[in-house]
């Protein structure tokens, strides 16, 4: 199968200049990045397809190789220089994310700063919640740095020293043919220093589990998957690194009268047919308390009332929604014999006219209609 064009790819231009290319490719990883992507098989394969295209055009001399010959110019296999052989994200996973999902771990070594990992809770609301706001305390856990060591790993009065293997720089460089691979050190396993001995506390992770109890504030109007963003409540740096953030997820549950439809609420509500034949007046419950409803005579099961402004003020401003209900007639049940009687006698009273049941008439003109096409 052939391979796409890397500026294809990537979604851009020959000419492009390196800001401009390293923008669109860090648009792309963010897009296609598998953590972001669980649910999407295809997701690894387009990151390492973007990523693939950036390792060649970066570079002066394999993007010049790749602009005289194509991908023979940069195939291994093909006498070229071997592009997608990093063996890891490496540098460019650290340079192009950098705070966005907690940095790389190639070129630096342990002595530069990683931001900590984001971390997500779900956090379920009743409706009433949702609409009005609230404020909720969560427990949520989350590796913060170790006390014992200040988060170095290193038990008290000593410290992590250099790793010998790479130097300090977290990775090692293999010559294999006419091309070089960059690979993860296998003594300190791309940290950069060892620690030969460990404190006590967090065994030398330089981190520990804990719980924290935190306030939330959840604003007014907020609806499923809407997030709340609490900055540096995730987990710790590295190196003095900052910390990530924590998002709270909303989910609402379901209520026992309303559906939401973003701004509006929806809710059906049950009328006899004595109502719904002469006409009255119902309550009707709001979240803010109880409204009349008049209800008109000849109300016809399934139609809409709209009550303007009942609803849900969005989170991101604008006018609140309409509450809307949707009545259904009711068929009286368990009835005795005299309500039967009388039933039976007002039903004979208004067979005789289809003006009383125009529906109907309506729908056996249509069966009347559809024979006869039958017939012909």
């Amino acid at each position: 199968m052939s391979k796409r064009d890397y500026y294809e790819i990537l979604g851009v231009k020959k000419d492009v200049n390196e800001a401009d290319l390293k923008k669109a490719y860090r648009r792309l990883a963010m897009k296609h990045h598998p953590d972001r992507n669980t649910d999407n098989p295809d997701a690894e394969d387009q990151f390492k397809e973007a990523k693939e295209a950036y390792d060649v055009l970066s570079d002066p001399q394999k993007r010049s190789a790749y602009d005289q010959y194509g991908h023979a110019g940069v195939d291994p296999s093909m006498g070229g220089g071997g592009a997608g052989f990093s063996g890891d994200f490496g540098d460019i996973f650290g340079d192009v994310f950098g705070d966005i999902f907690g940095g790389g771990r190639g070129g630096g070594g342990r002595s530069r700063a990683y931001r900590g990992s984001d971390l997500r809770y779900n956090l379920e609301l009743t409706l009433e919640e949702a609409v009005f706001g609230t404020e909720v305390s969560i427990r949520v856990p989350s590796l913060t740095n170790c006390k014992s060591c200040n988060g170095t790993g290193a038990k008290e009065g000593s410290t992590p020293s250099t790793c010998t293997t790479c130097g300090g720089v977290g990775q090692v460089r293999m010559q294999q043919g006419f091309f070089s691979v960059q690979q993860t050190c296998p003594n300190c396993h791309g940290q950069g220093k060892v620690i030969s001995d460990p404190c006590g506390s967090c065994h030398g992770q330089g981190k520990v589990q804990e719980q924290k109890t935190l306030s939330v504030k959840i604003p007014a109007g907020v609806d499923n998957g809407d997030r709340v963003r609490l900055s540096g409540e995730g987990e710790a740096g590295e190196n003095g690194g900052p910390s990530g953030d924590l998002y709270v997820q909303v989910q609402v549950k379901p209520h026992q009268i309303f559906k939401r439809d973003g701004a509006d609420l929806m809710c059906e509500m049950p009328i006899s047919i004595g109502t719904a034949t002469l006409g009255g007046e119902l309550e009707v419950p709001t979240l803010n308390g109880r409204i009349k409803l008049k209800i008109p005579f000849e109300t016809q099961s399934g139609k809409l009332f709209r009550m303007r402004g009942k609803g849900v003020k969005p989170v991101r401003g604008g006018p609140p929604g309409d509450l809307i209900c949707r009545v259904q007639v009711e068929t009286p049940v368990k009835l005795n014999n005299k309500q039967k009687e009388l039933l039976r006698e007002f039903e004979e009273s208004i067979q005789s006219s289809h003006k009383h049941s125009p529906q109907n008439k309506s729908w056996l003109d249509k069966v009347k209609s559809f024979i006869d096409d039958i017939k012909t």
